[in-house]
Parts: structure tokens; sequence; C-alpha cells
């Protein structure tokens, strides 16, 4: 009787009508295309293609080599699956943008680990309605959750990302780590949330942070600035700001620089406030991976500096 429960809803989760589907059968015509990036993401995705439900949108996965049962699940809730391998975030976006049949006036990206919430879906189809002209992007409030628990304080709450604009109207950084979208023109904030699961598993994070670290050790250390970038502004939108704060950041001396801005975000911002698992991810995320980033860096550098003394003898 168990196993017999246990089939059907592993058939039910395979057959589930996808959001696009649902919203078409309604005589609503799709103006949103929603991109989501994959790669061996089966225990991720059918909730964020579940959180899509309601959205009048098409659906585009591009899935970078998965081996898992990804491209099922996605084909599964109705999208149109490419294949393309991954560089990294930034070229795996605009490739997308690029080669994809989009056909529709505006463009979300998601990853598979996020999901919308309803309110937000609710927001985006009434905003999607009747578009204000002079808006050529929107921005999203993340929310994050790790560990099962949302992640409130720390200045991690409320942390907004530029995720949906009109189409052919914004590009990906062409950044190793920490891109954001850059539109031509104005954006504006959206009120609701999206959802952002950081850390289904402490192994996955750690090891995804790892690589993350060496890439922005890598960007840190790098002059070339090729290509358009989010434009550093303490008086911008909120992404300008933090790229203004990131700046500032990356101009203190290493190591102390990881263990002031920790400080900062546990005591100053009430990152205590989290719990236990906002102690366990204000420490690794606020700390832990900035230590590591500046670790990489003197590595690199005393790599670096000895070649070039030998060179002047």
């Amino acid at each position: 009787m168990l196993e017999s429960v246990i089939t059907m809803a592993n058939q039910s989760r395979l057959s589930v009508v996808s959001p696009q589907a649902e919203v078409l059968a309604e005589g609503s015509a799709a103006n949103l295309s929603v991109i989501v990036l994959t790669y061996n993401e089966e225990a991720n995705l059918p909730d964020c293609l579940e959180s899509l439900r309601g959205l009048r949108c098409k659906l585009f996965v591009v899935d970078s080599g998965s081996t898992d049962r990804t491209i099922v699940l996605a084909e599964a809730h109705g999208a149109t699956v490419s294949r393309h391998p991954f560089e990294n975030y930034a070229a795996q976006r605009n490739w997308s943008q690029d080669s994809l049949p989009v056909e529709t006036p505006w463009l979300l990206h998601l990853d598979a680990d996020e999901r919308l919430t309803p309110e937000l879906v609710s927001e985006i189809n009434r905003v999607l309605q009747q578009p204000p002209q002079h808006i050529a992007g929107f921005l999203l409030r993340k929310r994050t959750i790790f560990m099962g628990r949302w992640i409130r304080h720390g200045g991690h709450y409320p942390s907004f990302h530029l995720r949906l604009f009109r189409t052919g109207c914004g590009r990906c950084e062409d950044r190793l780590y920490d891109q954001h979208f850059v539109v031509d023109g104005r954006v504006t904030p959206l009120k609701s949330d999206y959802v952002d699961v950081v850390a289904s598993k402490l192994s996955t994070w750690t090891l995804r942070h790892t690589r993350w670290a060496e890439m922005e050790a890598r960007e840190m250390l790098s002059t070339d600035t090729g290509g358009r970038q989010v434009s550093p502004d303490i008086r911008g939108n909120p992404i300008q700001r933090r790229r203004w704060w990131r700046n500032t950041y990356s101009h203190g001396p290493l190591f102390v620089r990881a263990f002031l801005y920790w400080c900062y975000r546990y005591f100053l911002r009430l990152g205590f406030l989290d719990g236990r698992e906002g102690l366990i991810f204000h420490f690794l995320q606020g700390f832990w991976f900035r230590f590591l980033v500046d670790a990489l860096i003197y590595e690199k550098e005393r790599v670096v500096l000895p070649s070039a003394k030998s060179q002047t003898h």
C-alpha cells in the first residue's frame, strides 16, 4: 500500500501541469519569458518551477550537462530545454539571452534554488499588464533561507537584485563573481520577495564557496574592467550602493577587513538575532569566505612577487 502511494506521488510530480500551460489555457498571452539555469538540480528544480504557477510566462531551462533527472523534470513542467557548456554565470546568462528564441517583451532570470513567492507572482502579473513606459527593469527583493531559517539580519535582508527587465535592455556584467545585470534605462523595486535557498547541505554550500572564493580572488586582483559594469554610487540604487561598499572594502588590509566585516554584520547589524543558523551563516559567509578570498590573494601575490624580484637580478 505504501509503495503504491509513493508511486502515485512520483507520477503526480512528473505529470504536473506546467504553470505556462495552465495560464495559456485561460487565453492569456504570455508577455514574460523566464530563464532558469541548471546543473544536476533535480532536488531544487521542481520547487522552483512550481513557484511559477500562475505567472504569465514562457519557460526556458538552460542546462550545462546534468546527469540526473533535471531535464526530465524541466520538460515535464513544459519548459523548452537547451544545453550549453558552463563557463561562468555571466557567460551562461548572456548566451541564454543571445541564443534562446525569446519573443516576449519582458525577461526574468532565476537559478534553480530560487523561488518566487505567490505575492511576487501576483505583483509581476499586475505590473506587466500595463508596465510604466519609463521603466526598463525591476529590482526584486531576495529573502535568503539558510538551513531552513530566514536570515533577516546582518544587513542581509532585504537584498535587491535586478532580474526582471525589458528584453534586449539588460546584460549581465562580465565578471567571475558577484555579477549583476546592467539595464539601459530606469529601474525600480517591486514590493514582494523571491526566495533563495542557499544551503540544503553545508557540504554543497562550502564546496561552492570554495570555488567562488577562487573566482573572487581573481576578480579582485584583476585590473580588467572590460564591458559594461554596475556603477558604484553611494547615492544610487541598492545594487550601486552595494558595489560602492564592495569597492571600499577591497581597499582594506588583507585578513583584517574580513574580521571587521564579520563584526559589523554580526554585532552592529544584529546578525546574532538570526539564532544558531544565523551564527553559522554570518560566520561562514561573512568571515570564513572573505578570509579564504584574502588567503588566496595572499598566495597569488607571493607567487608573483618572488618572480618579479628574480627578474631584477
